[in-house]
């Protein structure tokens, strides 16, 4: 295995970016694939829920970075998603640093055909780490002009640092019926797409299932819209064309 490295980031917090983390994570490993996610969002934690494992971990990613344990101790299967490893932030305190995440990475690229890396919201040391990286990037918004301002600087120095425009792809996140239109803040998907500057590669729904089952740590059904835009999107990230559908 040669791991492909995504980074998840976004301008504001809000968006949704770590719940859409753990769904592509999720769904890839439903297609057969080995995925780690590493959460980079020291203090402010929360895929370990999300994913199921909260409660199982003993040791998290600044342990590994700081050289407290080898990697592979902090990793934990997660029980709602087979295939899909975690290894989660800190509760609080600790600093992302790119050399030892740059040397994590490496370690792990053998074992995993996806490493997932869910950094901070903004542009910090965990996106700064993980921008130097990562191959690939989504940036993830909802469809609100704040996040599309920051959601288009976040872009501009993806691309700025040398991300191919081709390698850094746009996730718009809780879309409603009345998200877009003439009364609305943004007037269609097609702003979202102007105003950051990146080709869209998934539109996830607002979805009351995915709100329940990342509060509870449970598994998402499989018939909820989200679970159906996660199996689209995961697919598109490996390669498939699956055309995109308005809700």
């Amino acid at each position: 295995m040669n791991a492909q490295t995504v980074m998840i980031c976004s301008g504001k917090g809000g968006t949704g970016k770590s719940t859409v983390a753990v769904l592509l994570g999720a769904q890839l490993a439903a297609r057969g694939k080995k995925v780690l996610l590493i959460e980079l969002d020291s203090g402010l934690r929360s895929v370990d829920v999300i994913s199921g494992v909260y409660g199982k971990t003993v040791y998290d990613i600044e342990d590994v970075l700081c050289g407290r344990c080898e990697g592979s101790k902090a990793i934990v299967e997660s029980p709602l998603y087979p295939g899909l490893s975690v290894i989660s932030a800190p509760y609080e305190g600790g600093v992302v640093r790119a050399a030892p995440l740059a040397r994590l990475i490496l370690a792990m690229r053998d074992y995993f055909d996806w490493i997932l890396l869910d950094t901070a919201a903004g542009m910090g040391a965990p996106f700064s780490a993980a921008d130097q990286i990562a191959d690939r990037a989504l940036v993830v918004l909802t469809p609100d002009p704040v996040a599309l301002r920051d959601g288009r600087i976040v872009a501009d120095t993806l691309l700025d640092h040398g991300h191919a425009q081709s390698a850094v792809r746009l996730v718009v996140n809780r879309v409603t019926r009345s998200s877009f239109g003439p009364g609305s803040a943004v007037f269609d998907l097609d702003e979202c797409i102007d105003t950051v500057g990146l080709q869209l590669i998934g539109v996830i729904p607002e979805s009351r299932e995915l709100q329940k089952a990342g509060a509870a740590g449970t598994e998402l059904p499989g018939f909820c819209p989200a679970a159906v835009a996660g199996r689209a999107l995961a697919a598109r990230m490996l390669g498939e064309r699956v055309p995109l559908t308005a809700l």
